[in-house]
């Protein structure tokens, strides 16, 4: 069995390259979310990894495995949309305010330091 815990990251002093890997980060989920809501219905998150990873690799430079969390991401929100009864078919805009880090994948925890993959590489954070 595996815990999932949601954790909540204050870095005081954000750099650059990570407000800019957040941008980033937005604008694929608001692209994701933009080529689902064309669809007019909810597809699989790997049907839509399929149809937006390269736009994300390539254009948005973002890095494989945030290529991989969006549409997983974007898919979820979706379907969850659609199971409401009363919400109605709506495009889900993303604001640059929260990422989903993987574990050991995206980011590692030493101590008083964790390091997060940005766009230019993995940078440490205390």
């Amino acid at each position: 069995m595996f815990l999932t815990k949601t954790v909540i990251l204050k870095i005081a002093n954000p750099d650059n390259d990570l407000v800019e890997t957040m941008q980033k980060y937005s604008d694929g989920m608001n692209y994701a979310s933009e080529v689902l809501f064309d669809k007019g219905k909810p597809i699989p998150a790997m049907k839509l990894q399929q149809e937006v990873y390269s736009y994300l690799r390539e254009t948005l430079k973002l890095k494989s495995q945030m290529s991989c969390n969006i549409p997983r991401q974007v898919a979820g929100c979706y379907k969850t949309l659609k199971k409401q009864k009363k919400a109605k078919w709506q495009k889900v805009e993303f604001s640059p305010s929260s990422m989903t880090f993987s574990y050991k994948r995206d980011f590692v925890i030493d101590e008083d330091t964790v390091k997060i993959t940005t766009i230019n590489g993995r940078k440490a954070y205390s």
